[in-house]
């Protein structure tokens, strides 16, 4: 048994030992690639958690491009080392990936604008966004389309490149807001009188930021009226609260002070002619 082992081995050798070699190389690859794949993926997940601080969704996304990229790589060099000409395989591929490119141009621009608003983190999971004639609550980011959600509960499922295409506006963001507050007096009221009406809501009303400060100001004088209007900053969660609660207080106290807010008026001069 053993002599048909050496005399097979002393006639095979020179096949067997660089077949080992090749596969012995393949494996190192292999695993090399498998690390380097762990490796990228667990720097996806710090980079994103210290510095992208980008929405969860980008994580998994970005962690299977790169470990799919290592993987073609790595078999491409293992297809190399068996002496399979990559070269021409590479060629077809890249002419393969252009015509499908040109097939599923609208598609893979939304793949293209969502990596972009991913990194770029023009709004996150959660933020409250307005495009075109579009708004919502975010919930959902993907590759494809981004999911949000109107304040009466719409799903709203919008391309990427819609978005990407579009002035955008994050209400949430910056984590506070200005709100205008206005009510018109009658010209024969005074304005004084109701400008200290406005300052006492603004005292009375704690959830004002003081800085910036508050303002009240004669804004314009309309038609039948002289606009007075209220503005002050609030954060985000306490914004349309405080809104509802103080245009109502703003009519009680206007009305009590013995103020008027006129109904629009227009006359009507009637010629009769012969």
């Amino acid at each position: 048994m053993g002599q048909h082992i050496a005399d097979f081995w002393e006639i095979h050798s020179n096949v067997i030992v660089p077949l080992i070699k090749t596969l012995v190389a393949a494996a190192v690859i292999l695993v090399i690639g498998m690390s380097l794949s762990r490796g990228a993926r667990k720097l996806i997940r710090k980079a994103n958690s210290k510095r992208l601080q980008s929405d969860g969704t980008a994580v998994p996304l970005l962690q299977a491009v790169v470990h799919y990229g290592i993987i073609i790589i790595c078999v491409i060099m293992i297809l190399n080392i068996f002496g399979v000409s990559t070269t021409s395989l590479i060629a077809v591929l890249g002419a393969a990936g252009v015509a499908v490119g040109l097939a599923l141009k609208d598609t893979l621009g939304n793949i293209a604008s969502g990596i972009v608003l991913l990194f770029l983190g023009s709004f996150r999971k959660g933020e409250y966004i307005e495009f075109g004639s579009f708004n919502g609550t975010v919930k959902e980011i993907n590759l494809f389309t981004t999911i949000l959600e109107t304040p009466d509960g719409i799903y709203i499922s919008a391309p990427n490149s819609s978005i990407w295409g579009s002035p955008l506006k994050n209400y949430s963001r910056n984590g506070k807001r200005r709100m205008e507050l206005s009510v018109g007096i009658a010209y024969s009221d005074s304005v004084d009188a109701a400008f200290q009406v406005m300052h006492n809501i603004i005292a009375a009303e704690a959830r004002f930021l003081k800085d910036p400060a508050p303002q009240v100001i004669l804004q314009a004088l309309q038609d039948s009226s002289v606009k007075i209007t209220l503005r002050a900053w609030a954060a985000n969660q306490d914004y349309w609260n405080i809104y509802w609660e103080i245009t109502k207080t703003i009519k009680t106290k206007i009305e009590a002070a013995g103020l008027h807010i006129p109904v629009p008026q227009r006359d009507v001069h009637l010629v009769q002619e012969g």
